[in-house]
């Protein structure tokens, strides 16, 4: 296990930064003491986790598209990122079905020009690309996917999730063959936690149905997800790229996931939803038809386990009840920056 005071003064280009995950990211690093430059679209929903934390005023905060590659670059020229963490994109399915070009062109030629920009910028020696489990050729069996598995993404999400990453092994052959800078992916399952608002996702929506005190509407109860606590994944990602940067050898592809006890169905997932909310709430079962996805998924995370030693830190029930905590401060209008900073906090003193 690596320790996070290693990032304590380094200078971390965050793309995505103002999502739900990068957010979790930003307050982390910031928190660890770390130079962040954010750089995103800078989307805005209704309401945004990057806002309500208090984040911005910490942090090096650019507006930009990924797709804009002349941007980039005088982006990296200004702010020279010893690491680099690639997590912008467009990340839902429903969504890229809508919008299959706009998908492709963030998620595929999006990673072409940060790596292009890591390419010209030898200030980088750490570049991680944070793809999805949805990459892989999903064939509906119970055993987990490795990472040699082959990538085929089946909707336009993850199609070019799974480009995203042929992209970037590309690179690295192509490019990064001298060992200046260490290049990996990472593969994280579904997240969950305080603070994500997005539209189709099952936590977001139960947490709408309890400020509206409705019924749940669940699309898929039993398609089968590897769900765990964003903090799970966000470690992952920096003990990876600190682990490359300091020895190049630990560069690759990495899955990110719970346990398998904790690949539960959606509906089991919404249970422990209602049970630390109370309430009285319900969910329904009420299949809207929608396109495909997948209804098994899990992960083999065998490889960062050996690697690094990693391992979940929280199990799914505690993962809900600390989106619950987030989600009941936030409704109560107070001050939800210090529930992070203490679950983070809580986070990195959990021992195996």
């Amino acid at each position: 296990m690596f320790d996070v005071n290693f990032y304590n003064g380094k200078k971390i280009l965050l793309t995505g930064h103002t999502g739900f995950k990068g957010s979790w990211m930003s307050v982390f690093l910031v928190n660890a003491g770390a130079v962040v430059t954010g750089y995103s679209s800078c989307s805005k929903n209704e309401t945004r986790l990057f806002d309500l934390c208090g984040i911005k005023d910490q942090i090096s905060h650019v507006k930009g598209d990924v797709r804009d590659l002349e941007h980039l670059k005088a982006v990296f020229a200004e702010y020279q990122p010893e690491i680099v963490i690639h997590m912008a994109a467009q990340p839902i399915v429903r969504t890229s079905y809508q919008n299959p070009v706009e998908t492709y062109s963030t998620n595929v030629m999006g990673t072409v020009n940060i790596l292009e920009c890591v390419r010209l910028n030898p200030c980088v020696k750490s570049f991680l690309n944070v793809t999805t489990d949805k990459v892989y050729a999903n064939q509906e069996w119970e055993w987990g996917y490795r990472e040699n598995e082959p990538l085929d993404g089946y909707d336009p999400y993850s199609n070019s999730k799974s480009c995203s990453e042929l992209v970037t092994h590309s690179y690295k052959n192509s490019f990064f063959s001298d060992g200046h800078t260490a290049v990996s992916t990472a593969r994280s399952g579904n997240v969950i936690g305080g603070g994500d608002f997005a539209k189709d996702r099952i936590i977001p929506d139960c947490v709408r149905s309890a400020l509206k005190h409705e019924d749940i509407i669940v699309r898929n109860p039993f398609s089968t997800r590897p769900y765990q606590h964003v903090l799970e994944p966000v470690y992952a990602y920096l003990m990876i790229a600190a682990g490359q940067y300091e020895n190049i050898k630990f560069a690759g592809c990495y899955n990110i996931g719970p346990d398998d006890n904790d690949c539960r169905e959606t509906g089991v997932l919404a249970d422990m939803f209602i049970k630390h909310w109370g309430e009285g709430l319900k969910w329904i079962n009420k299949h809207d038809g929608g396109p495909h996805e997948a209804n098994f998924l899990k992960l083999d995370c065998s490889k960062i386990k050996k690697t690094f030693g990693w391992y979940p830190r929280w199990n799914l029930d505690k993962a809900v009840e600390k989106t619950v905590e987030w989600s009941k401060v936030w409704i109560a209008g107070n001050d939800v920056r210090s529930v992070m900073d203490r679950q983070i906090k809580e986070f990195l003193e959990v021992k195996k």
